[in-house]
């Protein structure tokens, strides 16, 4: 287990700590040359900066979403959990290494669904299942909307 939490915590690092501050690297980016590049240079205070946030998160509110994924979903063993987080893991590294933004977490969700499924789908928690993928279908848009409004206060804030 020591070893498919520290395999996780990896592909969470190779994946999460980039999507989080790739558009922070990109700003970061214009601000120094003045011109948009088709690629800039990370650099290393700005993954200093997304380690420290990702450790952050999960330090405040990661206990909620640990507690869902591994208790509310299905019962989990250590086989079973081993399973989960080695096929998560392997799937988000193998994503990380071709340059494909995913989720750490739908991913673990989908790997725990995988495990239970295993057993039958008596073995899922349905109800807690329905509440996580409607939680899926309204972030998307809600991420989208916040963005446009956040986006149209800063340029009239910032816009000459």
């Amino acid at each position: 287990m020591v070893f498919t939490a520290c395999s996780m915590a990896f592909a969470h690092g190779s994946n999460d700590v980039a999507n989080a501050v790739g558009p922070l690297a990109a700003i970061v980016g214009i601000v120094k040359s003045g011109t948009v590049a088709a690629k800039t240079v990370m650099p290393s205070w700005i993954l200093l900066l997304g380690g420290a946030g990702i450790i952050l998160g999960l330090a405040t509110y990661g206990f909620k979403v640990m507690a869902t994924i591994g208790q509310k979903i299905t019962v989990l063993t250590p086989s079973r959990g081993f399973a989960a987080e080695l096929g998560a893991a392997a799937t988000v590294v193998l994503a990380s290494s071709t340059g494909l933004p995913i989720s750490t977490t739908h991913t673990l969700v989908g790997a725990v669904l995988g495990v239970g499924f295993a057993r039958g789908i008596a073995a899922i928690n349905l109800r807690v299942v329905g509440t996580i993928f409607m939680s899926w279908l309204v972030t998307l848009p809600a991420g989208a909307g916040l963005s446009i409004v956040f986006f149209f206060i800063l340029k009239g804030v910032f816009a000459s």
